[in-house]
């Protein structure tokens, strides 16, 4: 459980941290857009990289069991400098999600849309395939990790879409993402203090 509680964790906050899919999802979603389908391709997008992303370093882990360290002290590196970078924009108070106004489209169009936006994206594949593939393949169950991932981006995607007119006016306020921030700072430094007890 524990594993599956760090995916969530984990998944969580660096789905809320990647601004250009939210500001997508959430300013289409205010334009009246199909958004059980935009919900859906969102969270088949992240899903199907969580899933590749731990397989594949699980299966390097496996062929390759020298590189473990690597992956944790890069784990590790990676985790401390996206939580310097959420406690910077905390200190700042420079982050918050001003959605754009949108025109709706045809679901397809949508759909489309969504996908070339979370596949086209380079932040996703750093974060999703690299940062929560490595971490997952050192955790003691890396199926229940991914497994909690996908649970904390679907919760995430169909929370963001079904509530967006409230979730607009609290995503828009800076104050309000000072404390997401901050405490993203915080799952961040606690997920590599946890990767760093596995090879000590």
């Amino acid at each position: 459980m524990l594993s599956f509680f760090s995916g969530i964790m984990l998944g969580l906050s660096l789905i809320i941290a990647i601004g250009a899919q939210n500001i997508w999802v959430l300013s289409q979603s205010m334009a009246g857009a199909n958004r059980l389908a935009l919900a859906a391709a969102c969270i088949f997008s992240d899903v199907l990289l969580i899933i590749l992303g731990v397989y594949a370093a699980n299966e390097i882990k496996e062929l390759l069991p020298a590189i473990t360290p690597w992956l944790t002290y890069g784990g590790v590196l990676m985790l401390i400098y996206l939580a310097g970078g959420a406690a910077y924009r905390a200190y700042q108070g420079s982050s918050g999600l001003n959605a754009a106004k949108a025109n709706a489209h045809h679901w397809k169009v949508t759909v489309t849309q969504t996908l070339m936006i979370s596949f086209l994206n380079p932040h996703v594949y750093l974060d999703t395939v690299v940062l929560l593939g490595s971490i997952g393949a050192l955790q003691p169950s890396p199926q229940m990790f991914a497994f909690g991932a996908c649970i904390g981006s679907i919760i995430w995607f169909i929370t963001l879409t079904a509530f967006s007119p409230t979730l607009k006016r609290w995503l828009s306020s800076t104050t309000k993402w000072r404390i997401f921030d901050s405490l993203i700072a915080i799952i961040l430094l606690f997920m590599a203090y946890q990767l760093l007890n596995f090879i000590h």
